[in-house]
């Protein structure tokens, strides 16, 4: 099936004014050239992903590079769909593209290419860190990857606090999808004195589009934000599914368990669910169904 839908995922930081102005223009373009994601802008920059047809992308950036005054993102991530992944514009205004709480902070990052990122995380003296979230890390990483544990960006600080203060003399590796959690990291960890941090460039999108599956040291299905929920290594749409009950992803092995009733609940949320909920839950399905039933007859 031919695959009409083109996805950007993009992050630029630039410092930005008058952002109620900003927000209302870039959601009128997104309108205007019918694309549909989620765009977060705030003082220090812009984040996001959108969707829709080839020349409309390429419509948008031209905009925003005119908007907001600058030549290109410092990230962004091509790919593709057969489906649109999301269901309409939605643009946020935020303290921070990423929260952590930082007054003030720069790009000190050092970045590391798709290309070198195999050779480079397989030297022994160097630390691989995943520091997305923890379900995020259990449906896929790096081969060797340290898993932080933490369910929060913020909490992050105090995971890398506790680094810092055991002394590790290795290099460190971070990753995140797209790279610009990374970005706020490799900055926090530069001006508390580990000046050893390397980030993967692009992030695990960018990866993946640049590394083939054969040479790949990546394992399972990459969590994205939208309807897809993951990617594989191919960048194709993964096999995991959204439970209704917590959001939280549920893959082939979960789908098997008794405690999963699609558009209910799965084997995460089952016996924490109250039986009313599980109720509402259920008419909701009933009623969806019935409604497409409708506009298909």
């Amino acid at each position: 099936m031919q695959k009409n839908f083109k996805i950007l995922s993009f992050y630029k930081f630039i410092n930005l004014i008058d952002l109620d102005n900003k927000k209302f223009q870039i959601k009128k373009n997104l309108i205007d050239l019918k694309l549909k994601g989620t765009i977060v802008i705030s003082e220090e920059g812009i984040n996001g992903t959108i969707s829709g047809l080839a020349n409309s992308i390429k419509s948008f950036e031209v905009f925003i590079f005119q908007l907001l005054c600058f030549n290109d993102f410092d990230v962004k991530n091509y790919s593709h769909s057969n489906t649109d992944p999301f269901v309409k514009p939605k643009v946020k205004l935020k303290k921070e593209v990423v929260p952590i709480e930082k007054k003030t902070w720069e790009r000190k990052g050092k970045y590391i290419k798709p290309q070198l990122w195999n050779n480079f995380i397989s030297d022994p003296n160097v630390l691989t860190i995943d520091i997305r979230k923890p379900f995020e890390y259990e449906m896929g990483t790096f081969v060797g990857a340290l898993d932080p544990n933490v369910k929060n960006f913020r909490e992050f600080k105090i995971f890398f606090d506790n680094l810092i203060k055991s002394n590790i003399k290795k290099k460190l590796a971070i990753f995140c999808t797209g790279g610009v959690r990374c970005e706020k990291a490799s900055d926090y960890l530069f001006n508390k004195g580990f000046k050893n941090v390397f980030q993967l460039e692009g992030g695990i999108l960018n990866y993946l589009s640049n590394t083939g599956i054969d040479k790949s040291k990546w394992k399972g299905e990459c969590f994205v934000f939208d309807k897809r929920v993951s990617v594989n290594s191919s960048m194709e749409k993964g096999t995991y599914e959204v439970c209704f009950g917590c959001r939280m992803p549920v893959n082939q092995q979960g789908k098997k368990s008794h405690k999963y009733e699609y558009g209910v609940s799965c084997n995460k949320c089952h016996d924490f669910l109250t039986t009313n909920q599980k109720k509402r839950f259920k008419m909701r399905e009933i009623n969806l169904r019935e409604k497409n039933h409708e506009n298909r007859s």
